[in-house]
């Protein structure tokens, strides 16, 4: 599958895979900017096509005292300031139809959280935008159900979308992955990303705060680019214990490079004839 045509997106000749990668949330501009430094670095020393991922406000939260973020037009700059500055493209997550053209004059990219995937109005306003639009498999959902949404963007006249798979539902407290899920989407003609460190949440834990098992990241990243992902999400962070969202399943910000690395090896071994 070829890559997304999303606008100032670099090094989509190399024969990669391409990377979502960021914080969970924008917690302020000099996070955001030290971390986007060291992922563009290693998109152009690696030639990996790179989309700086960072959510300008969380509303999908256990409990009520969870970070939600510092304001939404402060995270919304934030996040065109790093598109403008390292000249990389930028996705966020959207939750309400209003959403959706003001997320738009900030980034290129809109996502559409999982337990959203089948919002009608979100979707069509989303599409009604113009922007690359990447949908969340629900965790509830088979890759099968995902052929509605997409055509509900595709009958709104926008037929740039990307479909991820984030696992699914095993039990009240986890996930698993359904490899099957990812030749299934990419299938119905569009780009396919595997969403590795959200996959490995355990949600809904009784304390309220989600736990998560990113020692296993690198297993599902490889079996993600093995059965053929044309994309990784990746949530990571110099500190994820600090991190004010989803630190629990986050990758550190220095294990990044060797991982890649190993991931590359892999890509070029299966594209072998």
């Amino acid at each position: 599958m070829p890559l997304p045509a999303i606008p100032g997106l670099k090094h989509t000749d190399s024969g990669n895979f391409f990377l979502m990668a960021g914080p969970c949330a924008i917690e302020g501009r000099d996070i955001a900017f030290q971390i986007a430094e060291r992922l563009c670095a290693l998109s152009d020393a690696y030639r990996i096509p790179l989309v700086f991922k960072g959510s300008y406000r969380k509303a999908n939260r256990s409990r009520i005292d969870s970070f939600t973020g510092i304001g939404d037009i402060a995270a919304l700059e934030i996040l065109a300031e790093v598109g403008k500055t390292f000249g990389v493209p930028t996705v966020t997550d959207i939750h309400e139809s209003h959403e959706a053209e003001i997320a738009a004059a900030y980034v290129d990219v809109l996502q559409i959280p999982a337990f959203l995937f089948r919002q009608t109005d979100l979707l069509v306003a989303a599409a009604n935008t113009g922007k690359f639009i990447n949908i969340k498999k629900g965790q509830f959902a088979s890759a099968g159900a995902m052929k509605h949404a997409l055509q509900k963007c595709i009958d709104s006249g926008n037929a740039n979308v990307i479909l991820t798979d984030r696992g699914n539902s095993f039990g009240y407290t986890d996930l698993v992955v359904d490899f099957r899920n990812i030749p299934e989407m990419a299938a119905m003609g569009v780009p396919v990303v595997m969403d590795v460190t959200h996959s490995l949440q355990q949600p809904n834990q009784e304390s309220g705060v989600t736990g998560g098992k990113p020692q296993l990241i690198d297993t599902i990243a490889s079996a993600a680019i093995a059965v053929g992902a044309d994309g990784l999400f990746i949530e990571t962070h110099p500190n994820p214990a600090q991190a004010k969202s989803d630190g629990a399943n986050m990758l550190a910000l220095d294990k990044m490079e060797s991982l890649l690395q190993k991931w590359l090896r892999l890509r070029a071994a299966i594209q072998q004839p």
